[in-house]
């Protein structure tokens, strides 16, 4: 709605809405007027096949062909004939309904499933963390790639960046890591184990994930941090709450944490859906940690006090961040560079300033101001966008 508002499309917007309106009116009118005319229909019907009866019998009787009681039998059987058919001619339009109904949910039934555990995969153990990427290749359709030749180590307790231009597949090697989607050649390991070897559930278990633009259930504040361990306790749930700063926040709700929430956090901002997204995967106690720009929707000092927590949190954690502030992500073990599917550079905050490149430019982009006659800026105008 505040998308129509701000473009000013009311207009057309109802237009649309009064057009699909009318073709359902006209379908509803439509459907209601042959439902109706079934009733009248067989009333007819059974009325005329009565009359035939009474006139055809009346002639036998006076002939002395046949009796009154046989007539009589006739005109019960007549009218015993029409009353299932006006029976069924009633639930008529119930079963079209059905029927559509039917239609759409075999439709979902009949969806053939994307991604399963193997017939003989395992339960993954403790993990310690080390996750290897094996000359991955991968798309979401067919001839067209996403994922070229990546291979990559991460080792238990590292910090990975991801870094690189929108659309370049940062997102996608982390979906990857969880296995939201097998790859279609190499191979993706964690502590040596296939992770299409192993059960979904018992990988998942062991990676906690923030997204950009995380999702919030209705339900309390208590009952959405709670559901990265379900049998936390409420002393656990505040801890990971004040680990990633959003106590205080909290605290300040008319009911604390048991402030309702409605579906998909509609009545909070979005930074501080981001900040309850943190404390649930905090409380998850994850071995991989994935964050997806997570603390994208945060202002300055609250991304500051984040990344002060994660310095404790991330300690012992392999963890993978994908990051456009590039000011974010000085402190990785390993900076990977992605364009266009492929891993361009690799290194150290430190090394990759130091060589120029890609890294370099993308980095200057964001801290350098656009002047002309500025070569840095120049060239990163006109070879990067950068977000």
């Amino acid at each position: 709605m505040k998308v129509v508002q701000a473009f000013s499309r009311e207009e057309i917007s109802q237009a649309r809405f009064a057009q699909a309106s009318a073709a359902n009116r006209d379908a509803n009118i439509e459907a209601v007027g042959i439902t109706s005319a079934f009733s009248p229909t067989l009333d007819i019907m059974s009325t005329i096949a009565t009359a035939i009866v009474a006139g055809y019998g009346g002639y036998l009787v006076v002939n002395d062909l046949a009796t009154v009681g046989l007539i009589v039998t006739f005109l019960t059987y007549v009218r015993r004939f029409y009353e299932p058919i006006r029976a069924v001619s009633m639930i008529y339009a119930h079963l079209q309904s059905a029927l559509a109904g039917g239609e759409r949910i075999f439709e979902l039934l009949d969806e053939p499933v994307t991604l399963t555990d193997a017939p003989n995969a395992i339960e993954m153990p403790s993990i310690e963390g080390r996750v290897a990427f094996e000359n991955v290749n991968f798309a979401y359709r067919d001839g067209e790639p996403v994922l070229e030749d990546i291979s990559l180590v991460a080792e238990p307790g590292q910090t990975i960046a991801l870094v690189g231009v929108t659309g370049a597949g940062k997102t996608t090697i982390a979906n990857l890591i969880a296995r939201f989607y097998d790859v279609q050649s190499g191979n993706v390991t964690i502590d040596n184990l296939d992770i299409r070897q192993v059960t979904c559930a018992s990988l998942r278990h062991q990676i906690g994930i923030v997204l950009q633009d995380p999702f919030l259930y209705s339900g309390t504040v208590a009952d959405n941090i709670r559901y990265g361990r379900l049998d936390a306790s409420d002393e656990e749930v505040e801890a990971a709450a004040r680990l990633v700063n959003a106590h205080d926040y909290i605290s300040r709700l008319p009911e604390a944490y048991d402030s309702e929430i409605n579906e998909r956090g509609i009545n909070l901002s979005q930074g501080q859906r981001q900040l309850i997204s943190f404390a649930r995967a905090v409380l998850a106690n994850p071995r991989i940690l994935i964050l997806d720009e997570a603390t994208s929707s945060v202002d300055t000092r609250t991304e500051r006090l984040i990344q002060q927590a994660l310095g404790e949190l991330l300690k012992g954690l392999t963890s993978f961040v994908i990051a456009h502030r590039l000011s974010t992500i000085h402190n990785a073990d390993q900076v990977l560079v992605i364009q266009d599917g492929r891993i361009v550079e690799r290194g150290t905050h430190k090394t990759l300033i130091g060589q120029g490149g890609v890294y370099h430019d993308l980095y200057m982009s964001q801290f350098q101001p656009m002047e002309p006659g500025n070569n840095v800026d120049d060239r990163t105008s006109s070879r990067y966008n950068p977000v």
